[in-house]
C-alpha cells in the first residue's frame, strides 16, 4: 500500500500525473498519517459498515475505510484523481469510486443500494468552501448512523456551541436537530499541502434514532430558527415578525409570551425544545 501521506512519495506521484492543486476545489491533501487513520478508528469503522466517502483525493483516508469497512463508497468530482487512485487504492476489492458530485446524486438512493446490510456511515475530509452544504446533504438524506467529517476548526466549534454562546446559531439547530455532534481532535495547518490558513477539526455527529421533541410542523419550525437569528442582536419579537409576516409584532410577542418566554428574550439563548414549543404556537395560531 502507498503511503500518500508521505510528502517524498506524494509530490513525485502527482508531478508524474501533471497534477496541479486546485484552490476552486479547496484541495489540501493530508500529509500526517496519524490523522486518516484516527478518523477511521474514531468514527467506529468496522466490518459491520459500509462508508459512504466524499472527495477522497489521492486516498489517504480511502485507505484507512477500505482496511476496516465491509464497503467504501467514495464519490469524488475530479477526474484527473483517476489514474492516481488507480495506484493508490486500486488494490481494495471493497472500494467503488463513483466519479460525480455528491450534491447532484441521491444519497439515499445510492446508500440503500450499495450498503444493504450494512450499517451506513459517511466520512470525509470536506473542503472548506462547501462544508456547509455537503453536511446538510447528508443529514438530511436520513440514511446514516453517524456522520465523522473533518472541517474547519470554527464550523466544528459553531456546530458543537450552546445556546446562549458567540458560535451559537441556526447552522448549530439544524445540525443538532439530525445528530448529537462531539469534536474529536483538532488537526494542525502543517498537516496538509498546501497549507491552509486555518486550523481543522474532525467532529462525530451520531445520528438521532428519534428525535425527542414534539413538533407539529417541521418546515415552521425551522422557519422560526432562521427568522430568530436573522436578527442575532435584536429581541426575538423582532426576528419572528420579520419570518412570519402574517403574525405581525403584536401576534409574534403574543407567542412568545403564551410558550412562557420573557418578552424581550433573545433568540441565541433559545434550546431545540423552546423553538419547539415556538413553532407550535406559531402553527396553531396559522391553523386557526
Amino acid at each position: 500500500m502507498i503511503n500518500v501521506t508521505d510528502i517524498q512519495v506524494m509530490k513525485p506521484l502527482l508531478a508524474s500525473h501533471g497534477f496541479h492543486f486546485s484552490k476552486a476545489k479547496g484541495q489540501n491533501f493530508l500529509i500526517a498519517d496519524w490523522v486518516p487513520r484516527q478518523i477511521a478508528e474514531d468514527a467506529g469503522v468496522d466490518r459491520t459498515a459500509g462508508v459512504l466517502e466524499i472527495g477522497p483525493g489521492i486516498g489517504p483516508l480511502t485507505q484507512q475505510l477500505c482496511l476496516r469497512a465491509g464497503k467504501v463508497i467514495a464519490c469524488e468530482l475530479d477526474e484527473r484523481l483517476k489514474p492516481i487512485l488507480g495506484l493508490t487504492v486500486g488494490e481494495f476489492d471493497n472500494l467503488e469510486i463513483i466519479w460525480q458530485d455528491v450534491l447532484k446524486t441521491d444519497v439515499k438512493a445510492l446508500v440503500a443500494e450499495k450498503f444493504a446490510g450494512l450499517r451506513p456511515m459517511a466520512c470525509a475530509n470536506l473542503p472548506y468552501y462547501i462544508t456547509s452544504p455537503i453536511l446538510s446533504a447528508l443529514l438530511e438524506a436520513e440514511c446514516f448512523d453517524s456522520v465523522t467529517v473533518m472541517v474547519q476548526k470554527e464550523v466544528a466549534q459553531r456546530i458543537a456551541a450552546k445556546p446562549g454562546s458567540a458560535d451559537y446559531s441556526a447552522f448549530t439547530i439544524f445540525c443538532n436537530y439530525y445528530a448529537e455532534p462531539e469534536i474529536l481532535f483538532d488537526v494542525p495547518a502543517h498537516c496538509f499541502l498546501p497549507q491552509p490558513k486555518v486550523t481543522s477539526a474532525v467532529i462525530h455527529l451520531k445520528v438521532r434514532e428519534n428525535r425527542p421533541w414534539d413538533i407539529d410542523d417541521e418546515d415552521i419550525f425551522f422557519r422560526c430558527v432562521k427568522a430568530s437569528f436573522a436578527m442575532r442582536r435584536k429581541k426575538l419579537s423582532n426576528g419572528l415578525a420579520s419570518g412570519f409576516p402574517e403574525l405581525g409584532k403584536e401576534g409574534a410577542a403574543a407567542v412568545i409570551v403564551e410558550c412562557g418566554f420573557n418578552a424581550s428574550v433573545r433568540g441565541e439563548t433559545l434550546d431545540i425544545p423552546d423553538f419547539a414549543k415556538l413553532a407550535n404556537a406559531i402553527a396553531k395560531r396559522r391553523a386557526k
